[in-house]
């Protein structure tokens, strides 16, 4: 994999509980090579993924909608920055350029970004490995709720599997290989 979009959101959580993992999952990518593709802010989560990607020599691609550009504020310290009109448009791009797909923990835009693309893969638009980065817990409900679905015959067996989980970058990293 050249370049994985990482979806993550604009806030730290409760005290800046996630930009841990965010300057985590930044540095194990560039350390191996791999590009961060994201939504192009340099607050919160997406601000210390691209950062500590850069800080690790990575190439750090970001892609935010005009409206958000403000909001967000657009990080203009990373290697390549696409200001593009909509969220569909930013979803798109994202997709284009990336060999995979992470998800941090987040709200609903990361929900958001996060569940198009496993539904693009169940639909056979893409077929790139998706990963969930299940940081002290943050994902078990939700992992618990696909498992649920699977047991009540809503997903089949190979559409579950589309999905790689883990509590570490590394291990997800490996998982998704």
């Amino acid at each position: 994999m050249k370049r994985i979009a990482v979806f993550c959101g604009a806030r730290g959580g409760r005290d800046g509980a996630y930009l841990g993992v965010a300057a985590e999952t930044g540095t194990a990518l560039a350390r191996r090579g791999i590009g961060v593709v994201y939504g192009g802010g340099r607050v919160g989560m997406m601000g210390a993924l691209a950062d500590a990607a850069l800080a690790a020599g990575g190439e750090v691609i970001g892609v935010i909608p005009e409206s958000l550009a403000t909001e967000e504020i657009a990080h203009r310290g990373v290697t390549r920055l696409h200001v593009v009109q909509t969220m569909h448009e930013r979803k798109a791009l994202m997709a284009d350029a990336s060999d995979g797909f992470i998800a941090l923990p987040g709200g609903f835009g990361t929900m958001d970004e996060f569940f198009e693309i496993v539904t693009w893969r169940q639909l056979g638009i893409h077929d790139k490995p998706v990963g969930l980065l299940n940081h002290e817990g943050y994902y078990d409900k939700l992992i618990a709720l696909f498992d649920a679905m699977l047991a009540d015959g809503m997903v089949l067996t190979r559409t579950r599997e589309l999905l790689a989980d883990a509590p570490v970058i590394d291990e997800l990293l490996a998982r998704m290989r």
